[in-house]
């Protein structure tokens, strides 16, 4: 089944309560986190995650995009994430190694964003993760453009998915539409993660339901 994870990065932060609401529909609710320092721009943390987790029960797919995130990983859990993810680029492996670890002794599940460049680098990690990401745009805003490079990264991600870890999901999150969709489905994806294309439509429960392929 094909999973919809709206990202609150297109939401309207002054009405972040109604606009999670509105997405009830929905699998998953996305939620990116910036620090300014590995990604250029900042978002949200802790705080307004504990606010996010009290007005709803929709699983929680938090996307840490921060430096060393060893280091936020049990406040997040704590703060209600059913899933967090880490870059490996944002630490030292034994960095990330260790906040895998910590993650699954927070019993949350367990993400790895894979780059354009190296999707072989998941493997020393597959076998105890839960999903892999693959960004189909650069991290760090919303609202780009689509990079139709990225559906052969996909396929060579689900490729080794089942060969390595056929339980593992593969989320795609960037330039998600109508017309994209389709393609990273077929590449292999089954968790689909949309900012603009959903908040940017005024029947929300729609275009969500438009991207159900």
């Amino acid at each position: 089944m094909i999973k919809i994870a709206p990202s609150i990065l297109s939401a309207d932060f002054a009405n972040l309560e109604r606009d999670i609401r509105r997405v009830s529909s929905a699998d998953w609710l996305h939620v990116d986190v910036m620090d300014g320092c590995f990604v250029p721009n900042l978002t949200i943390g802790v705080p307004v995650v504990q606010s996010i987790r009290k007005c709803t029960g929709m699983f929680l797919d938090v996307h840490l995009m921060i430096d060393k995130p060893v280091r936020y990983v049990e406040a997040f859990a704590q703060a209600g994430a059913d899933l967090l993810s880490v870059h490996l680029e944002a630490d030292h492996p034994t960095g990330i190694a260790e906040a895998l670890r910590r993650m699954e002794a927070c019993k949350v599940k367990r993400r790895w964003p894979c780059g354009p460049s190296r999707p072989s680098a998941v493997l020393p990690y597959l076998e105890g993760l839960d999903m892999v990401l693959v960004m189909t745009v650069e991290p760090g805003f919303g609202g780009q453009a689509f990079m139709e490079s990225q559906l052969d990264t996909i396929r060579q991600v689900r490729s080794i998915i089942e060969k390595y870890n056929p339980a593992c999901e593969l989320e795609v999150d960037g330039g998600i539409a109508p017309k994209t969709a389709p393609l990273v489905v077929e590449a292999g994806a089954n968790v689909l993660v949309a900012g603009s294309a959903v908040y940017g439509k005024e029947d929300i429960p729609a275009a969500i339901a438009a991207l159900r392929v």
